[in-house]
């Protein structure tokens, strides 16, 4: 700083720093915090190709985003606070009112209530295709409003596929949008984007983030949707911390070698289970005899650690004596992180709009990074509680009858 002699205490340290410069790097990106942008003069404040204001995000940011782009082959990746808010704003960005958004009806609950809440108060339909319907009967739901097409695949809860090359060469012949919720491969084992999907969008507080301690998401875009998903963020104003993007950065250089961990355990513990008295069916895509194994095995080159099982009827009382007792899985929403977890899923189920009998209850399990023997022994404890609590009613159920 020049004539720093000459200034007053006060202002020094105001000042003091602001030109720094460093004459090293270290391995992952400076957590670079600003909310003001100093510019040199008075065309570099005025140019808008580069950042102006600390919220569009700076260096940290920037890297974080330049490298989910290169993970799911993406024109440029948006972050967000939350996955959550990613599916939200790409939908903000992409629809307005009077449009219509077809969306498969296995998508996560929260997307559910943004279609029903928000955007039908802000003038937009939303509509539902079965997960398992084929192409000409997602083509017959299609009407003139129809704007975008929201896929999960596979589907939250009982892990349905659905044929995205097939929707998105549908969706181009009527000039629709596609989206797609792509968390449960974190970008690892499916390429949306290469399947000719608009946007691909992941909950980055999943595996990429993967100690369960983040909140984050990225809209990964290609074609007409970048400008769109570009001018909403701007006007909106979503915008995410460096050090929670350094964090997420962090995690995304580990995620390969952990999903992967992740992917082969549960598929132990998920063959495991299909042998175990208790359990009625598996619902893993990665098992053969998953109805939609082969559109799996054909686009995905692997699975997570997230699952779900169906048990054979039970009372909830023997639900709950099962997972009350278990002391590896946790009871707890989300997943990815380290640790084991395991939720019921029946309530969630009760709000789709295309109802099956899946023949008993279902239970999501995610795998975590613990020692597989170690699991199975807490889940066959699990169903010992189960076993015991179901036998205990019915032999009460004989004696008051």
């Amino acid at each position: 700083m020049k004539n720093s002699k000459n200034l007053c205490e006060n202002t020094k340290i105001i000042h003091n720093g602001s030109s720094c410069i460093l004459s090293f790097r270290t391995p992952g990106p400076p957590i670079h915090r600003g909310s003001t942008i100093l510019h040199s003069n008075l065309a570099e404040l005025n140019d808008t190709s580069r950042p102006t204001y600390g919220r569009v995000g700076l260096e940290t940011q920037s890297v974080l985003a330049d490298a989910l782009a290169e993970l799911e082959c993406a024109e440029k990746a948006f972050l967000f606070p939350s996955g959550l808010t990613a599916i939200t704003g790409t939908l903000l960005a992409l629809l307005q009112s009077g449009d219509e958004v077809l969306a498969s009806d296995c998508v996560y609950s929260p997307t559910r209530a943004f279609l029903e809440g928000t955007l039908r108060r802000f003038g937009v339909t939303a509509r539902y295709f079965d997960p398992s319907d084929d192409v000409e009967a997602i083509a017959a739901r299609i009407t003139p409003a129809t704007r975008v097409i929201f896929m999960e695949s596979p589907g939250s809860l009982t892990f349905d596929m659905q044929d995205v090359p097939a929707i998105v060469e549908l969706a181009r012949q009527r000039n629709i949008l596609t989206v797609i919720d792509n968390s449960w491969s974190a970008g690892v084992f499916f390429k949306p984007l290469d399947h000719g999907v608009d946007v691909s969008i992941q909950a980055l507080t999943k595996y990429v983030c993967g100690h369960s301690d983040i909140f984050m998401g990225v809209a990964a875009a290609q074609g007409p949707a970048v400008a769109m998903l570009e001018k909403a963020g701007y006007e909106i104003g979503w915008a995410v911390s460096p050090d929670d993007a350094y964090m997420a950065m962090r995690g995304l250089r580990t995620l390969h070698m952990r999903i992967a961990r992740h992917g082969e355990a549960a598929l132990d513990v998920a063959t495991w289970l299909a042998e175990q008295p208790e359990v009625l069916s598996v619902l893993s895509p990665a098992l053969p005899d998953f109805p939609g194994h082969a559109i799996w095995k054909r686009d995905f080159t692997g699975a997570c650690g997230l699952f779900g099982i169906v048990l054979n009827p039970v009372s909830e009382q023997a639900v709950e004596a099962m997972l009350n007792g278990l002391e590896l899985f946790g009871l707890g929403y989300s997943w990815g992180g380290f640790e084991s977890l395991v939720i019921p899923c029946d309530a969630q189920l009760a709000q789709r709009t295309c109802q099956k009998p899946y023949g008993g209850p279902v239970l999501r399990l995610h795998v975590g990074l613990e020692d597989v023997e170690d699991l199975k022994a807490d889940l066959r404890r699990g169903l010992d509680r189960l076993s015991h609590m179901a036998t205990f009613r019915r032999n009460m159920g004989r004696a008051t009858a």
